[in-house]
């Protein structure tokens, strides 16, 4: 197995059970031996939370939305992100620029270039000079709208995503399918329509697919 630092994104609608899997996927990988950051998007430091936190309650414009969101991304990646990719960890993290794509470009109709461009800004880091880091799989928990609609009533009081109708969910997981096709190296398509167990088999059958899962300890594993 190698030790070189992975990054794994965990990308979705609000109710695809994106969730459910990562804490497992981290169990499995320290099960393996290997030391895993496990952090969110928006948030993952104490900065990147407070604004997180202004983005999920608090009206505003969708370019402030944006603006908020690179400037949580920025901090995240020079704190946490880089510094454990460095450290050879296993970077587990439930979304990352591709949400931003889906939601603020998708679902809220936001300027594509310009989200590119804060991508461009943003992303760039001396470990990845001249690209910009992106994850090195992304998981894409894929799932109909109403299908999440159905799982998450009642579940929670919503904050100002989970609120939205199910034609912003359409357009949001409109939004992740553009990302997938212009990625679809980096990308994994996760029925997340089919059970827990069989949605684990997919999850896992990819890492042990690329050399960062032994098949033993992902068939030792998995959510409970």
């Amino acid at each position: 197995m190698s030790r070189a630092g992975v990054f794994i994104s965990f990308e979705g609608i609000d109710g695809a059970g994106k969730s459910t899997h990562i804490e497992s996927l981290a169990a499995a990988f320290t099960a393996q031996g290997r030391a895993v950051t496990l952090t969110r998007e928006p948030g993952g430091t104490p900065l990147a939370e407070k604004l997180r936190a202004m983005v999920l309650n608090d009206a505003m414009d969708p370019l402030t939305e944006a603006l908020l969101i690179f400037a949580a991304r920025r901090d995240h990646l020079l704190q946490v992100i880089e510094p454990a990719l460095a450290r050879g960890d296993v970077v587990l993290c439930d979304r990352f620029t591709d949400a931003t794509f889906a939601y603020q470009g998708g679902g809220r109709g936001f300027d594509g270039p310009t989200l590119h461009t804060l991508e461009q800004w943003v992303q760039a880091t001396p470990a990845v000079q001249p690209g910009v880091r992106q994850p090195d799989l992304t998981l894409w928990f894929d799932l109909p709208p109403e299908t999440a609609a159905q799982r998450l009533a009642g579940a929670r009081v919503p904050d100002r995503f989970e609120a939205q109708p199910v034609e912003f969910f359409q357009r949001v997981a409109d939004g992740y399918a553009a990302r997938a096709r212009a990625a679809p190296q980096r990308f994994a398509r996760i029925d997340a329509s089919r059970s827990r167990h069989e949605v684990w088999q997919q999850i896992t059958a990819t890492l042990v697919r690329r050399g960062w899962l032994s098949i033993m300890v992902s068939a030792q594993s998995g959510p409970r």
